[in-house]
């Protein structure tokens, strides 16, 4: 069964390993985006935090070095500087988001996903 689903993966996270199993046992073949490969552009990005519902900083790996070294906590920073910061070091964007059709979720726990299939 084809999909319109997409998953942002880290192949070394268990969550993302989990959350593709479940896909894969649901005769789901999402398109497959490894982030810190292929980071997100801006806009896309502001998709995902849009179908999210989500502020930048709630999508962000909060104990990765590049968020203590950026001072990404700093309250004056604007979405679009969140969002570029994220762009230029995938590591700090939550995983797994799933997105199907005008749905998405993080995969924490993996069962997540199912709300939206």
């Amino acid at each position: 069964m084809s999909s319109e689903v997409r998953i942002y993966y880290n192949p070394k996270c268990s969550k993302c390993q989990l959350s593709l199993k479940l896909l894969d046992e649901k005769g789901i073949s999402p398109d497959v985006v490894e982030y810190l490969n292929e980071p997100p552009t801006p806009d896309e990005l502001n998709e995902i935090l849009d179908l999210l519902a989500l502020e930048p900083r709630e999508l962000m790996r909060q104990h990765e070095t590049p968020y203590k070294t950026l001072n990404l906590g700093d309250e004056n920073l604007s979405r679009d500087e969140l969002i570029q910061a994220m762009v230029n070091n995938p590591i700090l964007i939550e995983r797994p988001v799933v997105i199907k059709g005008n749905k998405a979720t993080i995969g924490r726990p993996p069962e997540k996903i199912l709300e939206i299939l």
